[in-house]
């Protein structure tokens, strides 16, 4: 495939998936500026490493897998620059509705939350989340029944304290 032709593709997923790509990466982070860091980074590194899309259908998960990774890589290094008696910014641009469910959804794990979001808030099909994820398929479905399994327990229990 034509590297410019590529390019050009890779530029123009990112203008179609950058709310997606923002949400994802807010996901991770928690904050709606470091969100925007992460997404602009990411970006930066999906133009500079174009050539390393497989296909034009891999694109969208592909740059889902470079989001993920950058932020990732974000938490890591403000993990050691973090104060302790910092108190986390709750974030204005919430999309999740249902506070019992967002609660929920941070007492999963890393891997479990970001294949709920992926598959129900961002309608990602599961071929797609494997290819973001770096997971395989099977993997991936079973992550996502589990994760859904202990949503559904959690939320049960939330219901029987109110």
């Amino acid at each position: 495939m034509d590297p410019a032709v590529l390019q050009q593709e890779v530029e123009e997923e990112i203008l179609r998936s950058y709310q997606m790509l923002y949400r994802l990466a807010y996901t991770y982070v928690k904050n709606p500026d470091d969100a925007m860091d992460v997404v602009q980074e990411s970006v930066y590194k999906a133009i500079q490493n174009a050539s390393g899309v497989r296909s034009r259908g891999a694109i969208k998960g592909w740059l889902c897998r470079i989001v993920a990774n950058t932020a990732l890589d974000f938490l890591r290094s403000r993990a050691r620059e973090v104060p302790v008696d910092q108190v986390p910014e709750t974030g204005r641009e919430d999309t999740y509705q249902d506070l019992d469910t967002l609660r929920a959804l941070e007492r999963l794990e890393e891997r479990e939350r970001t294949v709920v979001v992926l598959r129900f808030f961002e309608d990602m099909k599961l071929q797609d989340i494997a290819l973001s994820t770096g997971e395989n398929l099977n993997t991936v479905k079973t992550i996502l029944y589990r994760s859904l399994k202990k949503l559904r327990i959690q939320l049960m229990e939330g219901e029987s304290f109110s």
